[in-house]
This record gives structure tokens, sequence and C-alpha cells, in this order.
């Protein structure tokens, strides 16, 4: 009996101890943006930015197997807090090095667990650790957001119908539904990154990163009207082939946890960006300052650039003495294309090989002569594939090709983010790089990070490009893309595949499988080369369109894909941006608007003072209204107090090239 109230009395002493609320507070190093973190019954965040609210009270917790919920009644054995001003170079980027600043929280409790939080200058993020001997099962994982007021959304949603029993089968590809929280559509999902709209002109990027061995975070309303909570996919244990040409994996069972993994791990930052300015979302490095360092030692034989592409275009080259289309002397005309205008690689996109098997060639491709072709030209063959014919023989396809010569690989019809498909993007990301091959995930996959990690990966779909907006004459392109490099370029790299030389107004376009057009005009395009980030960049259009407009096809092949500095010089969301970009002594800038004409500022004070500079430049014509490939050249002398106006026409751009006297 004695025994049994001493037992008792600790527990209550225990659990009494639990439930005492603890606040900590940690600032920005500007002190602009506090958090309030609260341990109670529960543990919860709070982020205020210059005494806005941007993040009410929203609770956090993990469950793991035999019902253990990290964050409830959870037990704080010790606190420490940290600051870290560090940079870390940056080859393959935007820039050439980031600066990695933040004050840092540790919250560590009984049961073999921490809570991570940071705060920047430029948002916070927090992430679970746990420190367990034996691998763990992690059931589900409670992500809240709850906001104050019934704030204006940018939210990308799911929208897929291979498998409309299985939300979370996705290609990532969605433009953003401007709503309040409370118009969130019902029994949906949407992905990350999204906007939410504050006062004070405030506006707020929620994102995810450092995502390895864990399904990626989708969200849904949470009945309050004025906030949102998790939703993850459940780890497959059955698939089928289904989709497109049957090239997807569809699952038909999952099991009831997200994850068996290990026991001692960092998992993913659940991550907020705020800004006071818009143009500043448009230059943000959250996703590099919290993924992991490159898992590659010698990086130097990644090469980004720009690639000739043939699928946009259908293989459309024409006044040539053959039959264009999926054969050898189509391609070596890519090549020849590429090698004149110094563009890097060439893709040979899906009917160069068996879908199904990548092993097996199309008799009418002699893809071994095609790889001498090219290297004698100074160019890089890189294949299609989709990720199920890749991941069927990863091993062998991957050390075949490598010897053959090919530089890399363009990874199709991923469309799925769960622990499974994260854990074979990493293990192709691996494999590639021990056969020095670079990787494009072009197949509808969102990057969260493991670009930093694996450098080769140069780039990422996850974005409603050029490709598909050919066939969708509904969809507001210009609006998207002035929208998309304050959201989604936040996460990283983007293949979008620009480089349309048919444009349309908005009134003539047209939906063509043959000749696709975009929407906006011929600057409208170029500017795209140096807005969006792509170190491997498409040229969407076909050699004979390209040839045929050779002052365009000249100003897109100098633009590099990756620079050592960017400026974000202005730029509203969803309406027009204009980015600034440096590559050794050359600046390069481009800008863009929605279907409203408008008249936009350059201010040249990004340029070193004292020294005049050459700036070619193009500008829409007079007449891009009514022909949207209407644009003009010019070539002017300015310097850093420099300040010009510029018309952009309706869907309108302007790029420059700038280079000292």
């Amino acid at each position: 009996m004695k025994n049994a109230f001493i037992l008792f009395y600790f527990l209550f002493l225990n659990l009494s101890f639990s439930q005492k609320k603890q606040d900590f507070i940690l600032k920005s190093p500007d002190g602009k943006i506090e958090i309030k973190v609260a341990v109670d019954d529960r543990i919860s965040w709070t982020i205020s930015h210059e005494k806005d609210l941007i993040l009410a009270p929203s609770e956090m917790s993990m469950t793991l197997d035999e019902n253990v919920v990290l964050g409830q009644h959870a037990v704080l054995l010790n606190s420490k807090k940290e600051s870290v001003d560090v940079s870390f170079e940056t080859p393959l980027y935007k820039k050439k090095s980031v600066r990695n600043n933040y004050n840092q929280l540790t919250l560590n409790f009984k049961n073999d667990f921490s809570i991570e939080y940071r705060v920047f200058d430029d948002g916070a993020a927090y992430r679970f650790i746990t420190k367990k001997k034996k691998d763990i099962t992690v059931k589900s994982e409670e992500v809240v957001l709850n906001l104050d007021q019934d704030y204006n959304t940018l939210m990308p949603y799911v929208r897929d119908l291979r498998n409309p029993k299985d939300q979370f089968i996705s290609s990532f590809e969605s433009h953003y539904e401007n709503k309040k929280i409370s118009e969130f559509a019902k029994d949906t999902l949407a992905f990350l990154p999204f906007l939410i709209e504050y006062k004070n002109h405030k506006k707020a990027v929620y994102l995810e990163a450092n995502l390895e061995d864990y399904p990626g975070l989708f969200v849904t309303n949470n009945n309050s009207k004025s906030g949102f909570e998790s939703r993850f996919s459940k780890y497959p244990i059955q698939e089928i082939n289904g989709g497109f040409n049957y090239l997807n994996k569809l699952i038909t069972e999952r099991a009831d946890y997200l994850v068996k993994t290990k026991g001692t791990r960092t998992f993913p930052w659940r991550a907020i960006v705020i800004s006071g300015n818009d143009s500043a979302l448009a230059n943000n490095d959250m996703v590099q300052k919290l993924s992991e360092p490159s898992k590659i030692k010698d990086i130097s034989w990644i090469k980004p650039g720009k690639v000739a592409w043939d699928w946009w275009n259908d293989w459309n080259i024409y006044n040539v003495d053959f039959k264009a289309g999926i054969n050898t002397q189509t391609y070596k005309y890519y090549i020849d294309f590429a090698s004149k205008n110094k563009v890097e690689y060439v893709v040979l996109d899906e009917g160069w090989s068996v879908e199904t098997d990548i092993m097996k060639h199309n008799p009418n491709v002699d893809l071994e002569a095609l790889i001498a072709y090219a290297k004698e030209r100074n160019v890089g063959i890189i294949l299609w594939s989709s990720w199920m014919a890749l991941s069927n023989n990863l091993d062998g396809i991957f050390e075949n090709y490598a010897k053959l010569g090919i530089k890399g690989f363009k990874v199709d019809f991923i469309d799925r983010d769960d622990a499974k498909m994260v854990n074979s993007v990493y293990d192709i990301a691996q494999k590639a790089a021990n056969h020095k091959l670079l990787l494009d995930f072009h197949g509808m996959y969102k990057p969260t990070g493991i670009q930093r990690t694996f450098p080769n990966i140069l780039n990422f779909e996850g974005v409603k490009g050029l490709e598909n907006n050919k066939w969708t004459p509904n969809d507001d392109v210009p609006l998207y893309d002035c929208t998309i490099p304050f959201i989604r370029m936040m996460a990283g790299p983007m293949d979008y595949t620009p480089g349309a030389m048919r444009n349309a107004t908005k009134s003539e376009f047209k939906p063509s499988h043959s000749n696709p057009v975009s929407q906006g005009t011929r600057c409208h395009q170029l500017a795209l080369y140096t807005i969006f980030e792509a170190p491997l960049q498409m040229m969407a259009d076909s050699p004979t369109a390209y040839m045929a407009a050779q002052e365009s096809t000249d100003f897109i092949a100098k633009v590099p894909t990756t620079f050592d500095e960017t400026v974000a010089l202005n730029g509203e969301v969803g309406k027009f941006i204009s980015i600034a970009r440096r590559k050794v002594n050359t600046w390069y800038l481009g800008a863009i608007t929605n279907w409203d004409s408008r008249e936009i500022t350059i201010d040249f004070s990004f340029l070193e003072k004292g020294k005049k500079f050459e700036a070619e430049i193009f500008l829409d014509g007079l007449n891009a209204d009514k022909a949207a490939n209407d644009y003009k050249r010019e070539i002017i002398t300015v310097d850093s107090t420099t300040k010009l106006t510029y018309k952009l026409a309706s869907g309108g751009g302007l790029a420059m090239i700038i280079q000292t006297k």
C-alpha cells in the first residue's frame, strides 16, 4: 500500500510538472519577427512581425507507434538558445553564396525528442528531432496554421483525375486560386508553397524544407474559417500500373502510418517566409538555408546550361530534305542547331526508346551515333525516362548509359511525394551522382531542398509551364507568370520550359500541338530566361523557329542559367516583376507584366558606381498589342545613376544584357 502511494505521488508530480505552462520568446536578428513558444498540455507557437500577428497559436505534434504523441503532455528537460551567422557557397544557384543568420531555440523533452525553432530576418521555421535507439513508426504529424482573420490566399489545389479516390496523386501543376481562407474548397487538398495576404501589405509564404525519408505536406481547411491543418499520404503498400500510357504507379492500398524510419533523426522543416515587400519574396533563400549541404564532394563535373528540346514543338522542323520526327536525322539537326548557338545540351524526349523499358531503343534512333556526333560538336545528350521505367532497373540503366556518354536523365511521371517516392528520388539522385549524371525531375515533383543536398539535380517541374499552357486557352498565363516568382520559385528551380518564338495576344491565342504559341509577347518570353530560375533551362521551340528569329535566339543563348548575384528590383504578386542577375561582370535583366499594359521604371543603381555600361535591350514594339511578335532592339549606355521608364504591352516584357563598356 505504501509503495502504491509513493508511485501515485510521483506520477502526480510528473503530471503536474508536464502541465505547468512555460513560455519562450525568440526574436529574429533584426528584432522584427518574434515567435512565442508555449509548452503546456500542448505545444504551440505564435508568430508576429512588427506587432502584426502572422500566425495565431498553432499546435504541433507527432504521433508514433504505440500511441506515443510527441507534443502532448510533454515534460520539458531543458532549453538552449544560440545565434548563428555563417555563409555557405552556392555555385549552382541564383547567387554565389548565401548568408545564414538566425537565432535558434531548442527545447529538449523527456521521451527522447526535441523541437528546434529558428527565426531569421525573413521568416521562421521549426522541426522535430528524435533521439531513439530503435527504429520508429510515424503514424501521423499535426501541423496547424491558425490565423486571426479570414485573410486572402493564393492557393494551388490538387487537381488530378488519374485516380480520383486518391487525393495524393498529383502533378503539382495548378494555377493559384485567389480566395479567402473561408472559401477554401471543401474536401480538397492544396500543396505547398502557398501565400497568404495580411494587412499592412505584408505577405507570408508557407513552405517545407529538407524533406527526406518522409512524405510531403498537404493542407486542408480546419473548419475554423481562418486556418489550415496538415494532411500526409500514408505509406503505399500495394500499387498498380496506371495513369497516362500506364507510366505511373497508382496506389491501391496504403498502410496506417506515414513512414518507418530511423529513431535518431531530424524531420522536415515547417517554414514561413514573411515580407512587407513583394519583390523580396522573389529573392529568398529560406529553402537553401534549411536544407542539408551537398553530399557530393566534387561537383566540378556538374555543368548547368540550356537544352534544345523536341517535345513541345512536336519535332516540327521544316525546309529540310528528310522527314522530321523521332529519328536520327532530326536529332542531328537539333545537335547542329545547339552547337551553332552554343546551347549545351539536347534532350531526347519520349519516343527514343520503348517507354516501359528504356534499355530497348527505337530502331529509328541510332543513339550511339548521336552521342558521338554530339560529342564532336561539344553538345551533351540528355535522355527522357519515366520514373517507373528508370526505377525498374536503376543501377543497370545508369551504368549502361553513363558508359555510352549520356550526360543525364529527364525523369518524368513521378506524380507523388509519399515517403516511398521521396526515398526513391533520393536513391536516384545518389546513384546518378555516382555515375556523374545530371537530373531533371520534370515529372511533376516539387523541390524541397534536395537540390542543395544533391546539386546534380538541376531542375524540377512542379509548375504549370509552357508545356501545359499550349493546350489551355482559358488559363491566364501572364498572370501565373507574374505570380510563381513570388511563391513556387521560392521552393527551388522550375522546369517551366520557356522560349516560344510564336507569340499571341490574349484574343489571338489558340491551342496547337505542332505549331504551339505562347500567351503574351516575344519580349515576355525573352525575359523569362532571367526571371525564372533553372540551372538546366529548356529552349522549348524548334530549331526552325529559332533560326527564323536569330536575333532573339542569340539573346537567349547569351543568358546564363546560374548567377553570382540577384537583385529583385520591383514587383507585385500577380501583376509584374523585374529582376536583375549578375554573372561575373555582366548583368541580365528581365521584366514581365500580366495582361495589363503598364509603365515600369528601371533603376540601374545595382550597377557598379563610376562605370559606364552598354545595355542591349529588347522591348515590346509599338504594335505588340496586336502582333505579339513585335519588338524593338536597341543598344544604349547606362550607369548606376540611370533611371529609365518603359511601357510593357499587354502580356509584355523587357529583357536586357548589360556589359561594361
